[in-house]
């Protein structure tokens, strides 16, 4: 059964709401309106249908949601619950504030634990009292560059959640997008290690694959760039 992609909603939201044209890098070249690869790249007969008892948040810096690259639109294609929004310092988007104090959920901020006190740390989603009493994980991704992620950790009403770490065991394997450091993760990696985590293993397989796919594809007529093997 399909579901909404929320960042995919959202970049078309932000495109009917700006008063100028977003032109990037490719931005003359024909796209699927759904997964904006080129349309001869297509991959959306590729999209997986699985269950996953978990959700995903994506709060994003201003114009991420508009580029080919963020895969942040590749896990809304996975997972079914998934919501995303604008990050704005001063004006925090009252439907993610209430998403965040929804009881349904137990909100978990995914960012290196080094940033945050040592209280609010957890090594599993596992962890917490209120997944163990029957809450979804909704783990909230900060999706921007490492700068802008950094900036939007230091919102107000991310100040008090739980704040989950990964410590990749080898570098990331996506090379469409430069890494602050060695073994930073792009969003999509990081979700599948948390579904690990979760041990929503189905769901992690599905993204790993799909991931896969989509790297796969956007490199192709790309030939500074080449494919490495896929990601355990």
């Amino acid at each position: 059964m399909s579901h909404t992609n929320s960042v995919l909603s959202l970049r078309n939201q932000q495109l009917m709401s700006s008063t100028r044209v977003f032109n990037a890098r490719g931005s003359k070249v024909k796209r699927c309106e759904q997964c904006l690869l080129p349309m001869a790249n297509c991959i959306c007969a590729s999209k997986p249908s699985v269950d996953s008892h978990c959700a995903f948040c994506f709060i994003m810096y201003t114009g991420e949601c508009y580029k080919p690259s963020n895969t942040g639109r590749i896990i809304a294609d996975v997972i079914a619950n998934n919501y995303a929004y604008v990050w704005d310092r001063t004006q925090p988007n009252p439907n993610m504030l209430a998403l965040l104090q929804n009881p349904l959920y137990a909100p978990i901020v995914v960012f290196p634990q080094q940033y945050a006190e040592a209280e609010r740390c957890i090594n599993s989603p596992l962890e917490l009292a209120s997944v163990q009493a029957g809450k979804i994980p909704l783990f909230i991704m900060l999706d921007g560059t490492w700068r802008e992620a950094k900036k939007m950790f230091k919102s107000p009403y991310l100040a008090k959640l739980a704040v989950l770490g990964i410590q990749p065991e080898q570098g990331s394997g996506y090379q469409l997008r430069e890494a602050a450091h060695l073994h930073q993760l792009c969003t999509a990696e990081v979700a599948i290690e948390v579904l690990k985590l979760a041990k929503d293993h189905t769901a992690a397989e599905a993204l790993t694959r799909y991931f896969d796919v989509f790297r796969q594809a956007y490199i192709v007529g790309k030939p500074h760039l080449s494919f490495n093997a896929p990601i355990k």
